[in-house]
């Protein structure tokens, strides 16, 4: 391959473009830099908040702030939505827009599920536990961390509106699929993203709601 191929991409005997960096299309490395980017982000965060939880002298136990049999119902909502991503990014391979279409669907169906958990949990924390940004659960017997609210808001909000994004994207790209209108490409990215959403998720549930 040329470097002029390497860098613009060229056209085939069918006049069909070719990807232009080293077999993978712009747009699918652009999406590998966002989502590298927001990683780090994410990471960051949840880097902050270890070291605020190890060096805070007392920190609530998540066990008495959370029901973690809910949390976990939301957990395996969002690993579920990704097994129907990966079969709906599989259908689209094999041209079947419909099943893809359904399929996406059903994807943003769970992750709006997991969004109106959420806005339970949330409502959990401000009305029933009085936590805001700067004062924390007020249980009896939970020593009152501000940190601890100031992590749980921004972090799980930071994510939530990654899920929210995530949605509004899966519901167009399923549109787009039906109408013969997205390719498996398409499909394929709108795939990365809600996989990524949710493996930063099973890190957030992980360090957040378990350690």
């Amino acid at each position: 391959m040329s470097s002029t191929a390497v860098t613009e991409g060229h056209h085939n005997d069918a006049g069909e473009s070719e990807p232009g960096f080293y077999g993978t299309s712009w747009q699918k490395l652009m999406m590998w830099w966002f989502i590298i980017g927001d990683a780090i982000l994410f990471g960051t965060f949840l880097g902050a908040y270890g070291y605020a939880r190890l060096s805070a002298h007392a920190w609530p136990d998540p066990s008495k702030v959370f029901s973690m049999n809910f949390i976990t119902v939301m957990t395996f909502t969002l690993i579920t939505s990704s097994a129907t991503m990966a079969t709906a990014v599989a259908a689209s391979r094999a041209k079947n827009n419909r099943m893809a279409a359904h399929f996406t669907m059903l994807t943003a169906v769970g992750g709006l599920a997991f969004l109106g958990m959420q806005v339970v949990e949330w409502h959990h924390m401000i009305v029933e536990h009085g936590a805001r940004l700067a004062v924390g659960p007020q249980i009896e017997g939970v020593p009152n961390v501000p940190m601890f609210s100031a992590f749980f808001f921004t972090i799980t909000g930071f994510h939530g509106s990654h899920v929210a994004s995530g949605v509004v994207i899966l519901f167009i790209t399923a549109i787009n699929a039906y109408r013969g209108k997205s390719g498996p490409e398409g499909v394929e990215l709108s795939g990365l993203y809600w996989h990524f959403v949710d493996l930063v998720w099973v890190f957030v549930f992980g360090t957040y709601y378990l350690l």
